[in-house]
Order: C-alpha cells, then structure tokens, then sequence
C-alpha cells in the first residue's frame, strides 16, 4: 500500500512504483494518489486531488472526505494487511495510518520526512513508535533522526538531476510566444486548490502592480497536473488586461523562461533553485493557523532552497507581509537589477550540490525491495 496524499506526493510515488517495478515487476501497489501513480500501475482507491490541503483550519474544512479516505485505508489495512505500507509526505494523516498498520503487524516505510526538525519536534517520540524506516532526501535529517535513535536512510533528493527544462530557453521564449527582449515573470500559485483559494487574488494584483510600474512585463503561470484551468478562469478574466500566458504541466519549461518567478513556499522552490531562477516566496494561511504554527517554529525560513542553504537566498513575504504592494516592489527591484538577479542566481546553484548525489527515486526502489524481503 502507497499514500500520496497532494500532487508532489504523487509525482514522486508514480516514480518509486515505475522503478520498483523495473526491479520486480510482481509487486503490486495499491493505495492513495493521482495520475502519476496510476499511470506507473498502481491501482488507485481514493483520488488525492480533494485532500491536497494545507494548514490546521483548512484540513478541518476538509476533515470529512480526509477522514474518510483515512478509514477507508484502516479498512483495507484490517481485511488484508499489505506486507508493506509506503508513506509519502503528507504528515498527519500518514501518520494516523501508520499507527493503525502497526497495530496490524504492518511494516512502514516513511518516505520525505515531516518537518519536524522545523517544528514541533516532539513529534520524533511518535514517529520511533510507528515508523520502522524513515526514508529522508536532506542529509542534516540523518543525524536528526540517529540523534533520536529512529532507524533512517538518506536516500537522496528525487529532485537532483531530474529538474531539467526540456529545450534551451530561446527556443522555450518563441514557442510560449514570449519576447526575449522584455521581462517575463512566473506566477506559481500552488498545486493545492487551497493555496488557490488563498493565494491566486494576492499573486494577480501583485502582477497587476508591476505592469503598472513596467509596462512591458509579460506573465507566464505553469498549471499544476492536479489543477484545472477551468478553476482559474474567474481571476483570469478579471486580470485580463494582464494577457497571462497559462501553460500546463510544463512547469519546469515556464520557470526556465522566466526572469524571476513569484511563487508559494513548498518543495517547488527547490525546482526553482535548481533551475537558477530568482524568485520570491510567499505564503499565507488561516490567521489561526498562523499563530498556532509561528511560535513552534524552530527555524529561520520557511522557503526549503533557504532551509537548505542555511541563509536567505530568496525574499520570503509571510501572512501580513504577503500583500500585493510588497510583493511588487520586490518583483520590480529584481527585474529592474541584473546585478542582483545573477547574485541569486549563482547563490541557488550552490543548493544542488548540498542536495547530494543523484539516483534517489532507485536507492528508494532499493530500500522498497529491501523492507519487502
């Protein structure tokens, strides 16, 4: 069984079923996901696209199809326990689950750690009790984890020599119908409808600010695979004027066309370090999860390229910060300055290297066959 509970989720466990199949193709999964998975040959129960949501409030808005995926998978668990049961990320439900595998003799592979060395630390006493592997993809967590006497690999970052764009970035401009001689900006609203929701009004009016102070600036947004166009076309057509270009599933093309990129926090700004690209993050959350969340945090950013560079490479805007005249005069510092755009460019080229080597998705099949065994 595999739970892959938001499309970053998904994206990474189509690629551990694709390569433990290559290596033992009788192995059948099963479980929680989307596309990626079922396109990899898993046989998937419950879709994850409706349980992609983020922050303490929003997750209870949404407690009855989660909870109910949740005793679905118990169920399941109970008739007949599988002989492994993978969890990808998404911490608080695969956690739950991973209780109720244990109380039926079911393994558990853990894979993406929670950040719990990010915050709410405490919560390494439960993981040691219900996880028999934890899988990481940064290598700070291993010593975390062995600190805490929980059994752990460092597997390596699925992302490292996978965030590549498909063709050189002057053929990316014409084919987008982009010009190359005036800035083009992306717009990364999340792949979670959540973030949307949440986001994709404070992300327009920012554009809409900046077109106002550099009239030639073009926008470009990559849709998230777990997304539909159909859900933006009301903030489309009221930002109209802003001719937005909307590009799916090619996000890591659109990043490499683009100036700088403005984008939600998350494992994406990863994939846009790793393509050099400037950017600046952004988040905002329910007033009450934000209060609860910013005094157990234990780190100094909350982007995961600054996370793992130690240092803030990216301009990070939060909750009451996040408002649309801020973010504009940042995307206007950043375009209007060359200097400063290839400052951070050359800063995010560091980040790969501390990301370890390559080959993580198979030294997870690896480990998948391991625990199976």
């Amino acid at each position: 069984m595999i739970i892959a509970g938001e499309a970053s989720g998904d994206l990474h466990a189509g690629k551990i079923i694709s390569a433990t199949k290559q290596k033992n193709a009788d192995v059948h999964f099963y479980g929680i996901g989307g596309d990626n998975m079922r396109a990899a040959g898993a046989e998937v129960m419950v879709d994850s696209k409706e349980m992609a949501v983020v922050g303490l409030i929003e997750i209870w808005a949404h407690r009855k199809v989660i909870f109910g995926a949740l005793n679905q998978m118990r169920d399941l668990i109970t008739q007949a326990p599988p002989d492994l049961l993978i969890l990808v990320d998404y911490p608080e439900f695969n956690l739950r689950l991973a209780k109720h595998a244990k109380q039926h003799g079911v393994k558990v592979l853990f894979y993406i750690s929670p950040q719990i060395w990010a915050w709410r630390q405490y919560r390494v006493k439960k993981i040691k009790r219900l996880v028999d592997m934890m899988a990481v993809v940064f290598p700070f967590e291993t010593e975390f984890y062995t600190k805490h006497d929980v059994p752990v690999k460092f597997v390596g970052h699925p992302l490292v020599n996978e965030v590549t764009p498909s063709k050189e970035k002057a053929v990316l401009l014409e084919e987008f119908e982009l010009d190359s001689s005036k800035p083009v900006i992306g717009l990364l609203p999340g792949s979670r409808r959540s973030e949307i929701k949440r986001l994709i009004g404070i992300i327009f009016e920012s554009a809409r600010l900046t077109r106002s102070q550099i009239a030639d600036t073009q926008f470009i947004l990559p849709l998230a695979d777990s997304l539909d166009e159909s859900e933006l076309t009301e903030v489309l057509e009221k930002y109209a004027d802003l001719n937005v270009k909307v590009i799916n599933n090619r996000a890591y093309d659109v990043i490499a066309c683009c100036d700088v990129v403005l984008t939600v926090s998350g494992t994406v700004t990863l994939e846009i370090a790793l393509l050099k690209t400037p950017m600046i993050i952004i988040n905002k959350v329910a007033w009450l999860t934000y209060v609860i969340v910013s005094r157990m945090l234990k780190i100094k950013h909350i982007g995961l390229c600054n996370i793992v560079a130690d240092k803030r490479i990216a301009p990070e805007l939060i909750q009451h910060d996040a408002t649309p005249e801020k973010i504009s005069a940042l995307l206007v510092d950043i375009v209007n300055n060359p200097d400063l755009r290839e400052k951070m460019a050359n800063e995010l080229a560091e980040i790969e290297a501390m990301l370890g080597s390559e080959g993580g998705i198979e030294n997870m099949a690896g480990l998948t066959l391991d625990m199976l065994k």
